[in-house]
């Protein structure tokens, strides 16, 4: 249920908002027989809440203990209040446009969230002095996937295969794995970390912005695992300005950071490659190779 936080002990915001039982069921029955409309709806109802929160907060951060302050003058704020946040909603301050564009995006994939995970949550990863990716991220999903490749799947590995077969030959790792790791991390693409703004940091492989990085950077909640102990916590990590250059960076870390080298020099068998990149500290993720070896499984299915 929707709280609209009253200000100042107002009523509610707007009369359309789903704070009853009757008006969820309605707003569930308008999201099976239009999403997108429900959607609309939903992120409109959020952007009132989050601005009578946000005008409540100010208020509630002002003076209010002055010669001409009693609880008449308080009762008529909040009236004005209510009417200012209701002016506002109607043009919108582009927050539920985001929303939109965001779960639109996250909806229209096939990837399986469970009941855990928030739409509105980046992916995840703990902290290291070497700039170590984020594998944890993509995590579930992957035991319940659809047996045959989807067209999320097809069109991730077609985009990204030129970008895999450069960073393989400057490498000398197999192509899959280095789309697995890239499929694993950003979830095919769905999950990729994300500016401030929403626009795409390019990071697909969860790559932190540790080190010597001078770039631009990515702040995100991440999910680490300690002692097989899942925890969440916020991180930075690279964002670079082409899928080009990311695959580039992924291949200069493998290619000069000593801790994979025994990636370098195993052979192409699918699980001793997951096993040997798990060993190497990739991931804090204890299951990580076995979600690598079923990424790349997948990965020979279309290729």
């Amino acid at each position: 249920m929707i709280n609209s936080g009253n200000i100042s002990g107002s009523t509610d915001v707007s009369g359309s908002l789903a704070v009853s039982t009757q008006s969820l069921d309605k707003l569930r029955m308008q999201a099976k027989q239009s999403p997108d409309q429900a959607l609309k709806l939903v992120a409109q109802q959020f952007e009132t809440v989050f601005m009578n929160m946000m005008l409540k907060s100010m208020r509630d951060a002002t003076p209010q203990d002055g010669m001409f302050d009693s609880e008449q003058t308080k009762m008529f704020t909040g009236m004005l209040d209510q009417q200012l946040v209701q002016s506002m909603s109607s043009r919108g301050v582009g927050l539920a446009e985001i929303m939109i564009k965001q779960l639109s995006r996250s909806t229209s994939t096939d990837v399986i969230q469970t009941p855990t995970e928030s739409a509105l949550t980046p992916p995840v990863r703990t902290a290291s002095a070497i700039p170590l990716p984020y594998s944890d991220n993509f995590t579930n999903g992957i035991k319940n996937s659809p047996s045959q490749p989807t067209p999320l799947q097809q069109d991730f590995v077609r985009r990204m295969t030129p970008h895999a077969v450069q960073a393989s030959q400057e490498t000398g790792v197999p192509t899959h794995l280095v789309m697995g790791q890239a499929a694993l991390e950003s979830g095919w693409g769905r999950r990729e970390i994300r500016l401030p703004d929403g626009s795409t940091s390019f990071n697909l492989f969860g790559i932190k912005a540790s080190g010597n990085w001078n770039g631009k950077v990515a702040e995100v909640v991440t999910t680490e695992y300690h002692n097989g102990i899942a925890s969440k916590q916020v991180e930075k990590f690279r964002a670079y300005s082409s899928y080009t250059e990311a695959f580039s960076d992924y291949a200069h870390l493998l290619r000069d950071n000593p801790r994979y080298a025994q990636v370098l020099q195993s052979g192409q068998g699918t699980s001793e490659l997951a096993h040997a990149v798990q060993r190497a500290g990739y991931a804090t993720d204890p299951d990580y190779a076995d979600k690598l070896v079923k990424v790349m499984n997948r990965i020979n299915t279309i290729s």
